[in-house]
């Protein structure tokens, strides 16, 4: 478990090499080892060390890496940075908090889809470069509903792996 895990990576960091290779490195670890082995990787990148990682984790990915390549079905499909590749996506999420139930259609606006309606709660994803922010509220406003809250969310790595492994 964690401590063989943790002990085959002291062992490779013995003798400095200047790029490591870790293959799934925190799956079936706890919390804390999660935490401290990439404390070490953020170290040890800082000193110029080359980390190569492989990860199911894409919100690991996302936060720890600087360039990720996207593999599906043994092909690449995507290598570039991180940041060039949520740059990519366009899919945004909302949620606004209302004084009363909004009717939202997933048809009103295209490229508009309803992700959650609660009571006195929406959630919608939608493309943003297809539909400004104003256009969204003003459909919501429609039925005279007061906005007491909203919070947005941008597409994640997760959104780009499943955009471009989709149709593989």
């Amino acid at each position: 478990g964690g401590m063989k895990r943790r002990l085959l990576i002291a062992k490779s960091l013995v003798h400095q090499p200047p790029i490591i290779i870790l293959d799934e490195p925190t799956a079936g670890v706890d919390v804390r080892l999660r935490k401290n082995l990439w404390e070490n990787v953020k170290l040890l990148h800082g000193q110029g060390v080359t980390i190569i990682l492989t990860t199911h984790y894409l919100a690991e990915a996302e936060e720890m890496c600087d360039r990720i390549g996207i593999l599906s079905k043994g092909n690449l499909v995507a290598l570039d940075s991180t940041n060039n590749l949520l740059n990519k996506i366009q899919t945004k999420k909302v949620t606004f908090k209302l004084d009363k139930s909004a009717k939202i259609g997933n048809n009103e606006l295209s490229s508009l889809k309803v992700l959650s309606l609660k009571e006195n709660e929406i959630s919608l994803s939608y493309e943003k470069n297809r539909i400004e922010m104003e256009e969204i509220i003003n459909l919501i406003k429609k039925d005279n509903v007061r906005i007491l809250d909203i919070s947005t969310e941008d597409g994640d790595l997760e959104d780009v792996f499943l955009r471009l492994t989709k149709n593989r």
